[in-house]
């Protein structure tokens, strides 16, 4: 079974705890003291991958990282798996919300698209071009820019969740949450290795062979002790191309840099039972110098 990522230190600071014992998200008894020690109300966190195998983009030097999926986000549901979005507007980065209100109804509040700064260019305001080249290689869109994906995560899904508060931080400056959260994704990211996880098992992509989804969950129970979301596309009923997988976890501390313990999937895979296709990158799609 993989071993949770311990705490690590970090040159940011966060407010200091109060006195109250650490617990698990979504298994407190009572109501958390100190919301920047513990996320809420996102007390459900799920460290979600894409499997493309392409990018669209490959002429402008957007590649995949080979035999490695990518990071989607780090989502903070509720502990019933139902979610917000959208949470807070001043720290609105996305280019091209989607939804584009903040219930995704049209009696929402318009969600304003972003002008100004590029997550590239904040990532280098704070000197984090180790963190640039990271994500770069291993946070990818697909049909548009990675720099859009990444802003769309944080506005989309940070904002709704209390440990990346601005309150939260000693010394605050501007967008520096927003380095935390890329952080915290690919930590998570990296305590779930999905390409490995299935490997271990001999589930690896393929143009020819298919695979079942007990197959798949079953390789995920073995390393993680717990059955991900599987998320896979096609026709209504009979969706057999794998697309994505959402690892639901408790966290004991912060997102950023507690315990992470996978739980059972809240969502019901839309996977075909069988025949899944987990097919292999384009030709041309993937570069191998990302590390």
């Amino acid at each position: 079974m993989l071993t949770p990522v311990l705490a690590i230190l970090s040159t940011t600071v966060l407010a200091a705890a109060g006195n109250q014992a650490p617990v698990y998200s979504c298994e407190n008894t009572t109501t958390i003291q100190n919301t920047c020690c513990s996320p809420t109300p996102g007390a459900l966190v799920l460290a979600t991958q894409y499997w493309n195998t392409y990018t669209g983009l490959e002429s402008s030097g957007q590649f995949l990282p080979e035999n490695s999926w990518t990071i989607h986000g780090l989502w903070p549901d509720f502990c019933d798996g139902s979610y917000t979005q959208y949470c807070d507007l001043s720290r609105q980065y996305d280019p091209s919300p989607s939804p584009n209100t903040t219930n995704g109804l049209a009696n929402g509040t318009v969600v304003p698209a972003w002008k100004g700064e590029t997550m590239t260019d904040l990532l280098k305001r704070f000197g984090r071009r180790d963190l640039l080249s990271y994500i770069s290689g291993f946070w990818v869109g697909r049909g548009s820019s990675s720099d859009s994906l990444w802003a769309h995560e944080f506005s989309k899904h940070a904002t709704c969740t209390s440990t990346f508060d601005v309150a939260c931080y000693a010394d605050y400056a501007q967008g520096m949450e927003v380095v935390d959260y890329f952080q915290a994704s690919i930590r998570a990211f990296k305590n779930y290795p999905s390409f490995s996880i299935l490997a271990a098992a001999g589930v690896v992509p393929s143009n020819t062979t298919t695979y079942t989804l007990a197959a798949l969950q079953s390789a995920f129970v073995s390393q993680t002790g717990a059955v991900p979301y599987f998320g896979c596309q096609g026709p209504a009923g009979n969706k057999t191309i794998l697309g994505e997988i959402w690892v639901h976890a408790h966290v004991l501390g912060t997102p950023q840099y507690g315990q992470y313990k996978a739980i059972n999937t809240t969502a019901r895979s839309n996977c075909a039972a069988e025949g899944i296709n987990y097919y292999e990158p384009t030709p041309g799609s993937v570069v191998s110098k990302y590390l």
